[in-house]
C-alpha cells in the first residue's frame, strides 16, 4: 500500500511511506523467548517422525552461539531470523520439553508499522496460541487475535468469525490443526484483504498497524495423548515448540510524513535488509516517527498525513522575534482552529502569542516595523510611583485609552514618569499599593482646610494654635480643634477651680479641685457651694463677753432680718469682745468685718481691735512679716452705719487658732446720755478674703490684672458686707467662685441638716441651705427665734400671746411661753377651766348643763341632760320641754314620740314641741314622712315605716312625677304611675312612643320627622311620626338621611317623590362633581356640557356630547330663546323669521331681515294653493316611498283583494256541481271583470313606475346639486375664515416695526457699499495702503539684496573656518570641558557621557551628577538664578502686602476720625439735653434729704415719703431719656470697627458711654427712690467731665492720625525707592536669561558662557538680597517708630480712661449711700411676701412628706418583720 501510495504522490503531494520488510532483520537481540532448551544444560528431545527415519532423539545445548559447522544444536531464538541465510531449515528455535506456555517477544525501538507475520513450524503448530500487541514499549497490550484448535473451549467467550471489521478480536482454527506434523505455517495479517477499507488514513487503521512490542503467546501443545497415560519424562521430550522461520514484516512508522527510515542512533546502519526505525522526515515534521512537527513549524497542530494532504506542520510567525514556538490547543480553538502556535523565548524585549507585544516595562514604538528589533522602548516610569513596578502603557489603542509609554501612576502618584506625590499626598514608596500616602491632615488644623503636607516627610501645614505632625493636636492649654482660624481655642481653665489651665483636647474638659465641675471648673457639683466672702462668721452673741455684756435674742418678725444668728451682743462702754478663731482655711491676709446696729444718736470714738496669737510668728511662715502693730488696730463705729471694715488686713494662717479682742473703750458724747451708760449692739464678726493679696489677682500678668480691675470695678467685694445684700452679678459670682475654690482646695460640702432642710442641696453661691419653715441657720440646724420644735416638719412658732406672755420666745423643746400674772396655757393666751373673756375672765353660763365654755365667745362645750345651745337653754334635737327651769320643775328634756324616741329606731321627725293650749305634741317631720306621728309617707315616697327597721324611701320616677299626687306612685312597691313629663315606663324612665331625649332630665321632645322622607309605616299621621327615643333618629327611606328624614344621601335628590331619593346619575367624565342639587336634580356639569345628567351638550350649543358640541349659531335679533334645537342645531325663530340662524324673513314676509313686514293679503291665497299642493306632493312621496319599500303590492292591496275575492266567487261557482246556466254567465262575467281590472292596474302600475323612475333621477340630480352647493358653502366660510385670520393678523401686526426693520436692514446694505467703494476709491484705502505696503516691501529687498548677499558669503566663510576649527578639535578636551568625564573612556564606562554617548532611552548623554563640566556648572546656574527669581518675586509680594496693609490702615484712621468726631457732637448735645433736663429736681431732692437726716425720721414716715415721691414724675419721660441713651449707645457703637491704632481712643469712648448709661440709670432710679435724683446730677456732672477728657483724647487722637498720614507718605515715598530697586533687579534677571538663552545656542563656548552666567546670577542674588535687607530694615524701622507713637497715645488715652473709672465709681459709691437707707423697707416687704409664699409651700411640701414617711415606717416594719421571721 506504501509503494503504491508513494509512487502516486510522493511526499511533496501527499502522505507517503517508507518500503516494508522484515523486522526481525538486525534485530536478533530485540527478540526474545521465555523458554528455550540448553539454555542451562544439555538437553535431550525426540521427534514424532516416519518409521524410516533412523534416528528419533537429538540434543540441544543453546548455551554457546550457533554455528552451522561447530554447534548445529544451539536452538537460540535468534535462529528463527533466516531471511538471508542460505540453509534455512538447519537451524530453528525451540522451547522446553512439555512447556506449554511459552511465549516469543520483539521489543522495537520504535514505532512500526507491522503489516503481517509469518511462522514455520517444525513441530505440531500450537494447539492454542494468540498474537498481541504494544503501542507504548509495553504498558499495554492489545490481542491482535486468537489461534486455536478448539477454540470453544481453550478460549471461550471469543468470537470465532467471521472477522467483519479489520479491528475486531476473533479466534481463528485454520493455523491450529495437528497436521501438518512438520513445516506448518500460521499467516497473520493485520488489515485482512476480505475486508473493504474505506478511509486507509483514519486514525483507527492507522492505530490498528502501529506497534512498539509484538508477543507471540503458545498456550497449549498438540499431544498424541501418550501423555495423559504416562507421566515419564521420556513421554514428555518429543513435545515441545520449534519454529524455523519468524517472518515479522513491517516498516518504520511515520505517519505518512517520511518515504525513508535512518538508522536510530546507536543502531548499526550496515546491515543489509534492516528496516530501521527512525523516519526521515518531511512535511516539516520531526522525531522518531515523525510524530511532532519540527521546532519553530507549530502553528497548525500535528496530524498524520492523508492522501493527497499533507497536513505539513506551519511556520510559527514571531515576526522575527523568536526562533522557537510551540503549539497550543486552546489557542488553536479560539482561533477558529487557524492558528495554534505561541511563540516562545520572545527577544527584543517582545512578548505573545507571535511576539507581537512588548515585554512589561516596554512600549511599542508607533513609528517603527513590528519586525524591528529595537521596536520595543524601555518605559521611563518610576518603579515606586507607577503601577506594576514601572509598567507602561504597552502601545497606543485610543479605543482602550492607552498612549505607548505612557506611565500608569499609582492612585496617589502624578508626573510623567509617575514620580511626584499628587497635592495631599507624600512618602512615594513602592511598598506602597497606592505610592504615596495621603496626608494625615486634619482640616480643622491646617491653614486654609487644605489636605496638603510636606510631600517628603509629610508635616502638615498647621494653625498658629495647631500642633502636632497632621494638625490634629491641639498647643498646650488649649483645645476643641475646629475650623477656626486659630484652630483650636484657650481652655480658659478656671484660675481657682482647676489646677492648671491644661485641659483635654478632645472635651476641653480642665482638670479640677474637689468637687468642682463643668469643662472650665467654674461650677460645684450638687451638694457643694463656694463661700461667700463673709463665709468666716462669727456670732457676737456666742462671743466671750466682758462685764456689762448680755446676749440679745430677737425673734423674727415676718420680714428678713437685718442680722446673722440669733440676735445681739448688747455691750456697754468699756465692756468687752473675744471671739476665738479656729477655722482658717488658707493663710492669707483677711478684711475684718463688723456688723452692729447702734442705740446711740452718736459715733463710738474708740473701739480697740487686737489680734491675740499663740505664739511668735516663725519668719518662714506667711504671716512672717507682721509686726505687733499689725495686729492693734483703732477703728469709730458710724452711729449711722450698719458695718465697718478697718482699712488695714489682718494677717492669718491656717490650722492656727487665733483670739479677737474688742474693747469699746469710749463713745463720742457719753454725757449727753440721760439713762446711764452707752451700748453697742453688736450683730457679728466676719473674715472676708483680701483680693489683692491673692496670687490670682497680683500675679502680675495681663490676666491677673484683668480679674483685678474686673473685681474693684464691679466692687465685688462691697456686696458682702450688708446683712441684706443686693443680687451678686454673674461677673462677681465668676471670681468669688474661683477665689472660694483656692482658699478651700475645692468646694465646700453643703451638710444641710437632714431634718432642718428641704433637701440636701444648697446654694452654690454662699452654702445657705433651703431650710424648712421657721429654721435658720447655714446648715438649717436649728429654729429660728420665737419658734420651737425642730424637727422634719421643720420648727412650730411660739405664737405667745402679747397681753398673756412676757416675751415672744418660748422653749425651744416644748414651745412652753412665759405667761403674765392670770394668763394660762402654754401660749399664755387663755384663761382657767369654766371661765372665759380673756384677759377679763369671766365664769361661763351654761344653766347647770355644761362645766367649759368656749374662751373667745362664751358658749358653752359640752352640754349634757339633752340640752343644746350657746347656755345649754334649750332641748336637743329630737327632745321637747324647757331646761331653763330646772330638774326640780320636771320641764326636763324629753324625748319626741314621732312615733318613737331618737334613739329607738324609729324616729322621723327633726323636732318636736308640745302645743300649749292642747298639750299635743307636734311633730316636725322629716322630709318623705307624714302623719300626726310621722308614721307614714308622704307623696312621692313608698315604704313601711310602722315596721322595725322600716323607713320611706322617694319613689324613683327620675323625678317624671307630680309629688303632691297621692297616686303618683305606689305608696308600698314604689313603682311610678302617673308619668309626666312624656315619659312612660315602670320608672318613668323612658321618653313615650313618639318623643325622644333623656327622661332623666325632664326633655323629652316630640319627634320632628320629616313626612316625606320617613317610612310610611312609622308615621300615623303627616305630623305624628315615630323616632328613636335616645336619639331622635327618625327611620328613613332608602338613600334618605338626617336625623329628621330630611334631606338626601350625597349623589341622590327629589326627596319630594315620597318614595325615597333617586341617584343623580351624574356623568362622570362630563360633570365636575357626582353630586347634583338636591331639589332639581341637575348636576354641576363641566364646560361645554348641559342636561340634567351632563350627557347633553350645555345650554345654547347642540349636538351629540359623545363627539362633540356646537355653540347654537342664531342672530340674536331673529330668535325666540338663546337655546337652538339640540339635536339639529336650528334656531327657535320669531313670528316671519325663518332659517336655520333665524336670520333672514319667512315665507309671508317681506323686507330686509331683521325688519320683516308680512306679505299682501294675495300671498296667503296662493300660499294656502302651494301649501296643498305641497301636501299632495308629499304624499305621493310618502307612497312612492312605501312601494319603493314594500313593493307595489302595498298601495294596490285593497284591489288585489278585491280581485282575489273575485277569484274566489268564481272558484265557487266553478266548484258548485250544480252550476245553472246563470252562474256560468255570471261566472263569464266576473271574468271578463277581472281581466278588465287586471289590464287596467297593469297599465297603472307601468305608468307609475315610469313617474317612479322620472322622480327618483329628478331627487339624484337635486341630491348632486345639493351636496355642490354645501361644499361651496364650506369653501366659501373657510375662505372667509382665513380671510378674518388674515386679517385679525394684520390688526394685530406691527406696521411701524417690520417698516423700521425694513429700513435698518437697508441702511446696512448701503452702509457696507459705501464702505467698500471707500476701501477702492478714496485716498487712503485699505487696499491702496496695502499697495504702498507691497512697494516698501519691494524696495527693501532691493535695497538690501546686495548687502544680505555680502553678509551670506561672509556667513559661509566664517562657517567654513569653523569647520576646519572643528576638524582639529579634540573631543577628549572637548568633552572634558563640556561633559566632566575623561572623553578617551568609552560611552557604557563614563558616568558623564560625551560625544555620541545616549542612555538607556536613546536620548543623548552628556553630564550629571558630580559632573564639573559646562553643562553641569550651566545647569546649577541656571538653577540658581530661577532660585534668585522666586525669591525676587517673593519679597515683591511682600512689599505689595505692607503696602496694602498701610494703606488701609490709613484709610481705618481717616474713618475712626470722622466717627469719633460724630459721637463727640452727639454726646455735648446729649449732656445739654439732659443737663436741662434735671433742673426741676434740685427743690424736691434738697427737701428730701433734709427729711433724710432728721433724727426723728421713723420708718413709717420714711415709707409715706417714699410711696409721695414714687407718685410724682421727673420733668423729663423716660422715653426722652431712653431715646438720648440709644443714639449714645448707636454713635459709640459705630466706632467698634476702628483699627487697633486707634483701640484705646474707642475704649475711652465706650466708658463715656458706660458713664451716660449710668446716670440713665441714676434718674430711673430717681423715679422710685428719693434720695438717687441727687446722684443722678452728680453722675451726669461726672460725665460732663468725662465728656471733656473724651473731647482731648479725640484731639489728640486727630493730632496722631496726622502724623500717622506724614508717616505713610514718607514710607510711600521709600517703597517707591525699593521699587525702583526691584525694578533693577528684574531687568538684571532678564539680562541673565538672554545671557542662558545664549548659552543653550552656543554649545562651544559652555565653558566660558557657564562662568559669566554664574557670576551674574550671585551678583543678581546678592543684590536682591541687599533690596530685601535695605526694604525690610527701613520698613521694620517706620513700622516700629509709628507703633511707638502709638503706644504713646494710647497711654495717654489709658489714663483719661482711668480718671473716667474713678469718676464712675465716685459715682457709684453716692448712690450706695441712699440705697441703704430706703430700699430696705422695700427689700424687706418684698422678702417677707416671699418667705410667706416659701412657707406655705414647704407646709405642703411637709404634709406630703410625711405620708411618705409613714409608708416608708411602715414598708420598714414590715420588712423587719418579715426578717425577725427569717430562719
Amino acid at each position: 500500500m506504501s509503494s503504491v501510495i508513494n509512487f502516486l504522490h510522493g511526499c511533496a503531494h501527499g502522505s507517503c511511506y517508507p518500503a516494508t520488510g522484515d523486522l526481525l532483520v538486525g534485530r536478533e537481540k530485540n527478540l526474545k523467548a521465555s523458554s528455550t532448551c540448553g539454555m542451562r544444560k544439555k538437553e535431550p528431545y525426540c521427534i514424532v517422525s516416519h518409521l524410516q527415519d533412523e534416528k528419533k532423539c537429538f540434543f540441544c545445548d543453546s548455551r554457546r552461539p550457533y554455528d552451522p559447522v561447530y554447534n548445529t544444536i544451539n536452538h537460540r531464538i535468534e535462529n528463527v531470523i533466516t531471511t538471508f541465510k542460505p540453509h534455512r531449515k538447519k537451524s530453528w528455535w525451540q522451547s522446553e520439553n512439555g512447556k506449554s506456555d511459552v511465549f516469543i517477544q520483539l521489543d522495537l525501538e520504535a514505532e512500526f508499522h507491522f503489516t503481517h507475520l509469518i511462522m514455520t513450524f517444525k513441530t505440531f503448530r500450537p494447539a492454542a496460541m494468540l498474537i498481541e500487541r504494544s503501542a507504548d514499549f509495553g504498558r499495554t497490550w492489545q490481542i491482535y487475535r486468537y489461534f486455536a484448535y478448539d477454540c470453544a473451549s481453550d478460549f471461550p467467550g471469543v468470537s470465532e468469525g467471521p472477522l467483519r471489521h479489520v479491528d475486531q478480536v476473533i479466534c481463528e482454527s485454520r493455523y491450529s490443526d495437528i497436521e501438518p506434523s512438520t513445516e506448518g505455517e500460521v499467516i497473520y495479517r493485520v488489515l485482512d484483504p476480505a475486508i473493504t477499507i474505506e478511509d486507509p488514513y483514519s486514525p483507527n487503521i492507522q492505530n490498528q498497524l502501529k506497534i512498539t512490542n509484538l508477543r507471540v503467546n503458545f498456550t497449549k501443545l498438540h499431544t498424541l495423548g501418550d501423555n495423559l497415560l504416562d507421566t515419564r519424562a521420556e513421554i514428555k521430550e518429543k513435545y515441545y515448540y520449534a519454529i524455523y522461520e519468524l517472518v515479522v514484516r513491517g516498516n518504520c512508522f511515520c505517519y505518512g510524513h517520511a518515504s525513508e527510515c535512518a538508522p536510530i542512533d546507536g543502531i548499526r546502519d550496515d546491515i543489509e535488509g534492516m528496516v530501521h526505525g527512525r523516519c526521515v522526515c518531511n512535511h516539516n515534521t520531526k522525531g522518531l516517527n515523525c510524530e511532532q512537527c519540527d521546532d519553530f513549524y507549530n502553528d497548525l497542530p500535528w496530524r498524520p498525513a492523508e492522501g493527497r494532504n499533507t497536513n505539513a506542520c506551519k511556520k510559527c510567525n514571531c515576526n522575527s522575534h523568536s526562533t522557537k514556538c510551540h503549539f497550543d490547543m486552546a489557542v488553536y480553538l479560539a482561533t477558529g482552529n487557524g492558528s495554534g502556535g505561541v511563540c516562545d523565548d520572545c527577544q527584543h524585549n517582545t512578548m505573545g502569542r507571535n511576539c507581537e507585544m512588548c515585554k512589561p516595562f516596554y512600549y511599542k514604538d508607533p513609528f517603527r516595523d513590528i519586525r524591528d528589533p529595537g521596536v520595543c522602548i524601555a518605559c521611563d516610569c518610576d518603579p515606586d510611583g507607577s503601577q506594576n513596578g514601572g509598567m507602561c502603557d504597552s502601545h497606543t489603542d485610543p479605543s482602550l485609552g492607552m498612549l505607548g509609554g505612557q506611565c500608569r501612576c499609582k492612585a496617589n502618584v502624578e508626573g510623567p514618569r509617575c514620580d511626584k506625590c499628587k497635592t495631599g499626598f507624600f512618602g512615594l514608596s513602592a511598598e506602597n499599593p497606592e505610592g504615596c500616602q495621603p496626608c494625615r491632615c486634619d482640616h480643622r488644623g491646617t491653614v486654609s482646610g487644605n489636605a496638603q503636607c510636606d510631600p517628603v516627610s509629610g508635616d502638615c501645614f498647621c494653625k498658629r494654635l495647631v500642633t502636632g505632625r497632621s494638625c490634629d493636636q491641639c498647643l498646650a492649654e488649649h483645645w476643641a480643634l475646629s475650623h477656626d482660624l486659630n484652630g483650636c481655642r484657650g481652655c480658659e481653665c478656671d484660675i481657682g477651680g482647676a489646677l492648671d489651665n491644661h485641659c483635654s483636647m478632645e472635651t476641653g474638659q480642665c482638670r479640677c479641685r474637689s468637687h468642682m465641675t463643668s469643662r472650665q471648673c467654674t461650677q460645684v457639683e450638687s451638694g457643694y457651694f463656694f463661700m461667700a466672702l463673709d463665709h468666716l462668721l462669727y456670732e457676737a452673741e456666742l462671743a466671750k463677753m466682758g462685764q456689762g455684756g448680755k446676749d440679745i435674742t430677737k425673734p423674727v418678725q415676718g420680714r428678713p432680718a437685718s442680722w446673722t444668728g440669733l440676735g445681739f451682743a448688747r455691750v456697754p462702754e468699756g465692756g468687752t469682745l473675744e471671739f476665738l478663731i479656729t477655722n482658717i482655711p488658707y493663710s492669707m491676709e483677711y478684711d475684718l468685718l463688723i456688723r452692729y446696729e447702734s442705740q446711740m444718736p452718736r459715733d463710738w470714738e474708740e473701739v480697740r481691735i487686737t489680734v491675740v496669737r499663740p505664739g511668735p510668728i516663725p519668719t518662714s511662715s506667711p504671716c512672717g512679716n507682721t509686726i505687733p502693730d499689725d495686729d492693734r488696730l483703732t477703728i469709730a463705729f458710724p452711729a449711722g452705719a450698719r458695718f465697718v471694715v478697718p482699712p488695714q488686713p489682718v494677717c492669718l494662717e491656717r490650722g492656727v487658732t487665733y483670739t479677737l479682742r474688742f474693747d469699746f473703750r469710749r463713745y463720742q458724747d457719753a454725757n449727753s446720755i440721760l439713762n446711764g451708760a452707752a451700748v453697742l449692739l453688736v450683730d457679728s464678726i466676719a473674715l472676708m478674703p483680701r483680693h489683692s493679696s491673692m496670687e490670682m489677682f497680683n500675679a502680675g500678668d495681663a490676666a491677673s490684672n484683668i480679674r483685678k480691675q474686673t473685681y474693684e470695678r464691679y466692687r465685688c467685694h462691697e456686696g458682702a458686707k450688708s446683712v441684706t445684700r443686693p443680687l451678686m452679678s454673674d461677673t462677681c459670682a465668676k471670681l468669688i467662685t474661683s477665689m472660694s475654690a483656692i482658699i478651700n482646695d475645692g468646694a465646700l460640702a453643703c451638710n444641710c441638716d437632714p431634718q432642718g432642710s428641704v433637701s440636701s442641696v444648697c446654694d452654690v453661691r454662699g452654702g445657705q441651705c433651703h431650710c424648712r419653715p421657721n429654721v435658720i441657720g447655714q446648715r438649717c440646724d436649728k429654729c429660728a427665734p420665737g419658734t420651737y420644735g425642730f424637727g422634719p416638719s421643720g420648727c412650730i412658732a411660739c405664737g405667745c400671746s402679747l397681753e398673756g406672755s412676757v416675751t415672744r420666745l418660748c422653749d425651744k423643746f416644748t414651745g412652753q411661753c412665759q405667761c403674765r400674772p392670770g394668763a394660762f396655757g402654754q401660749r399664755c393666751d387663755g384663761c382657767q377651766a369654766g371661765h372665759w373673756g380673756f384677759p377679763s375672765c369671766r365664769p361661763c353660763q351654761c344653766n347647770g348643763h355644761a362645766d367649759e365654755c368656749d374662751q373667745r365667745t362664751g358658749a358653752c362645750i359640752h352640754c349634757r341632760d339633752n340640752t343644746g345651745g350657746d347656755k345649754c337653754d334649750r332641748c336637743a334635737n329630737g327632745y321637747y320641754g324647757n331646761p331653763i327651769l330646772g330638774i326640780a320643775s320636771g320641764a326636763q328634756c324629753r324625748p319626741c314620740p314621732c312615733p318613737d324616741g331618737p334613739n329607738s329606731g324609729r324616729h322621723f321627725a327633726a323636732s318636736c314641741y308640745q302645743d300649749n293650749r292642747n298639750r299635743q305634741i307636734i311633730c316636725n317631720c322629716n322630709q318623705g314622712y307624714t302623719g300626726a306621728r310621722c308614721e307614714e309617707c308622704a307623696p312621692g315616697y313608698y315604704g313601711n315605716p310602722s315596721q322595725p327597721g322600716g323607713r320611706c324611701q322617694p319613689c324613683q320616677c327620675n323625678n317624671n312625677i307630680d309629688m303632691s299626687d297621692m297616686d303618683a306612685c305606689d305608696r308600698q312597691t314604689g313603682e311610678c304611675r302617673k308619668c309626666l313629663y312624656n315619659t312612660e315606663g315602670p320608672n318613668c324612665g323612658i321618653c313615650r312612643s313618639g318623643y325622644y331625649g333623656d327622661a332623666s332630665r325632664r326633655n323629652c321632645r316630640k319627634c320632628t320627622c320629616n313626612f316625606l322622607g320617613t317610612e310610611r309605616s312609622q308615621c300615623v299621621e303627616r305630623e305624628d311620626c315615630v323616632c328613636q327615643r335616645s336619639t331622635g333618629q327618625c327611620q328613613c327611606l332608602p338613600n334618605v338621611i338626617g336625623l329628621t328624614c330630611d334631606h338626601c344621601a350625597p349623589n341622590h335628590w327629589n326627596l319630594a317623590s315620597g318614595m325615597g331619593c333617586e341617584p343623580c346619575g351624574c356623568d362622570p367624565h362630563n360633570s365636575v362633581t357626582s353630586s347634583c342639587n338636591e331639589f332639581t336634580g341637575q348636576c354641576q356639569c363641566r364646560d361645554g356640557f348641559g342636561g340634567k345628567t351632563c350627557t347633553d351638550c350645555q345650554e345654547n350649543y347642540w349636538g351629540d356630547p359623545r363627539t362633540q358640541c356646537r355653540a347654537c349659531d342664531c342672530d340674536w335679533r331673529g330668535i325666540e330663546t338663546s337655546q337652538c334645537n339640540r339635536v339639529t342645531g336650528h334656531c327657535v325663530c320669531q313670528q316671519g323669521v325663518s332659517g336655520v340662524r333665524c336670520d333672514q324673513c319667512a315665507r309671508g314676509f317681506s323686507g330686509q331681515f331683521p325688519n320683516c313686514q308680512p306679505c299682501h293679503q294675495c300671498f296667503g291665497d296662493w300660499d294656502r294653493i302651494v301649501q296643498d299642493l305641497a301636501v299632495r306632493t308629499k304624499t305621493l312621496a310618502a307612497r312612492a316611498h312605501e312601494i319603493q319599500t314594500t313593493g307595489l303590492t302595498g298601495p294596490y292591496e285593497k284591489a288585489f283583494r278585491d280581485l282575489e275575492e273575485k277569484l274566489a266567487q268564481a272558484q265557487g261557482i266553478v266548484n258548485a256541481r250544480n252550476a245553472t246556466a246563470a252562474a256560468v254567465s255570471t261566472l263569464m262575467e266576473l271574468i271578463e271583470d277581472l281581466r278588465t281590472q287586471i289590464s287596467d292596474s297593469t297599465d297603472t302600475l307601468n305608468r307609475l313606475e315610469g313617474d317612479l323612475t322620472i322622480v327618483q333621477d329628478s331627487n339624484s340630480e337635486a341630491s348632486k346639486e345639493l351636496s355642490a352647493l354645501e361644499r361651496e358653502a364650506r369653501e366659501l366660510n373657510l375662505t372667509s375664515e382665513q380671510l378674518h385670520r388674515q386679517l385679525d393678523i394684520l390688526k394685530n401686526s406691527n406696521f411701524l416695526g417690520a417698516y423700521d426693520s425694513i429700513r435698518s436692514s437697508y441702511n446696512k446694505s448701503r452702509d457696507a457699499e459705501r464702505r467698500a467703494n471707500e476701501s477702492t476709491t478714496t485716498k487712503p484705502s485699505t487696499v491702496s495702503q496695502s499697495a504702498d505696503t507691497r512697494r516698501r516691501t519691494e524696495r527693501l529687498i532691493a535695497a538690501k539684496k546686495d548687502d544680505f548677499n555680502r553678509k551670506n558669503a561672509a556667513n559661509k566663510r566664517a562657517l567654513g573656518d569653523l569647520n576646519a576649527r572643528t576638524q582639529v578639535l579634540d573631543i577628549k578636551k572637548i568633552n572634558e570641558k563640556v561633559c566632566g568625564a575623561p572623553g578617551d573612556a568609552p560611552c557604557e564606562e563614563s558616568p558623564c557621557g560625551g560625544a555620541g554617548c545616549r542612555d538607556d532611552e536613546g536620548n543623548r548623554h552628556c553630564g550629571g551628577l558630580n559632573c564639573n563640566g559646562a553643562v553641569a556648572v550651566a545647569d546649577n546656574a541656571l538653577e540658581r538664578a530661577k532660585h534668585a527669581e522666586k525669591e525676587l518675586n517673593k519679597a515683591m509680594g511682600e512689599v505689595a502686602g505692607l503696602f496694602t496693609k498701610v494703606a488701609e490702615a490709613k484709610n481705618k484712621a481717616e474713618e475712626a476720625k470722622g466717627k469719633a468726631q460724630a459721637a463727640l457732637d452727639k454726646a455735648t448735645a446729649t449732656k445739654n439735653k439732659v443737663e436741662r433736663s434735671n433742673n426741676d429736681l434740685r427743690d424736691l431732692i434738697k427737701q428730701i434729704r433734709d427729711f433724710l437726716t432728721q433724727e426723728g425720721a421713723d420708718p413709717d414716715s420714711i415709707e409715706a415719703v417714699a410711696n409721695r415721691v414714687l407718685e410724682l414724675s421727673i420733668p423729663a419721660s423716660s422715653l426722652q431719656i431712653q431715646h438720648l441713651a440709644d443714639e449714645i449707645k448707636e454713635r459709640v457703637r459705630s466706632l467698634s470697627n476702628v483699627d487697633a491704632i486707634l483701640e484705646q481712643t474707642q475704649d475711652d469712648v465706650r466708658k463715656a458711654e458706660q458713664l451716660l448709661l449710668d446716670a440713665k440709670r441714676a434718674r430711673h432710679r430717681a423715679e422710685g427712690i428719693k434720695t438717687t435724683a441727687e446722684t443722678v446730677k452728680q453722675a451726669l456732672v461726672d460725665a460732663k467731665t468725662a465728656q471733656t477728657t473724651a473731647e482731648k483724647a479725640i484731639a489728640r487722637a486727630r493730632a496722631d492720625i496726622g502724623e500717622t498720614e506724614d508717616r505713610l507718605a514718607q514710607i510711600e515715598s521709600e517703597t517707591t525707592n525699593s521699587e525702583k530697586d526691584l525694578n533693577d533687579a528684574m531687568d538684571r534677571l532678564g539680562i541673565l536669561g538672554n545671557e542662558i538663552n545664549a548659552l543653550k545656542t552656543k554649545r562651544a563656548n559652555n565653558s566660558m558662557a557657564a562662568a559669566r552666567a554664574e557670576e551674574t546670577a550671585t551678583m543678581a542674588r546678592d543684590k536682591a538680597n541687599e533690596a530685601k535687607q535695605i526694604l525690610e530694615g527701613q520698613l521694620t524701622d517706620k513700622y516700629h517708630e509709628v507703633q511707638q507713637r502709638v503706644d504713646t497715645k494710647a497711654k495717654a488715652v489709658q489714663d483719661a480712661k482711668k480718671k473716667a473709672e474713678r469718676l464712675r465709681d465716685e459715682a457709684k459709691e453716692l448712690l450706695r449711700d441712699a440705697q441703704n437707707k430706703l430700699q430696705r423697707l422695700a427689700e424687706l416687704e418684698k422678702s417677707y411676701e416671699e418667705n410667706q409664699k416659701k412657707l406655705e409651700g414647704k407646709a405642703r411640701q411637709l404634709d406630703g412628706l410625711e405620708d411618705k414617711m409613714k409608708a416608708i415606717l411602715n414598708d420598714i416594719n414590715k420588712q423587719i418583720q418579715i426578717y425577725n421571721t427569717c430562719q
